[in-house]
């Protein structure tokens, strides 16, 4: 079983930055991956970014060179920071951590508006 953690979801003006934080409940070196999806109202889960096991990194067109996704292996905890954030970027963000089986956290919600 692994839990996760999120924090550091709000509200932001457009062209703002927010950094989310995931922090799972055991070492993820055992993870395939570990990362962030998000769904907005009406729409399907979508990948932001993810690291894999090895430490190679991938992300959602709409997002790339405006996000950066990372890790620390000594807390546990995946980061995610969102910079030149745009309204089309409101959403509900999930962490979520691939091992044998997939386990999501609950969501924070980011909201991006003036």
């Amino acid at each position: 079983q692994v839990q996760l953690v999120e924090s550091g979801g709000g509200l932001v003006q457009p062209g703002g930055s927010l950094r989310l934080s995931c922090r799972a409940s055991r070492s993820f070196f055992s993870f395939n991956a570990m990362g962030w999806y998000r769904q907005s109202s009406g729409k399907e889960r979508d990948l932001v970014a993810r690291i894999l096991a090895g430490g190679t990194t991938q992300y959602g067109d709409s997002v790339k060179g405006r996000f950066t996704i990372s890790r620390d292996n000594a807390k546990n905890t995946v980061y995610l920071q969102m910079d030149r954030l745009k309204p089309e970027d409101t959403a509900l963000y999930y962490c979520y951590a691939n091992t044998a089986r997939v386990y999501w956290g609950q969501g924070t919600q980011v909201t991006v508006s003036s």
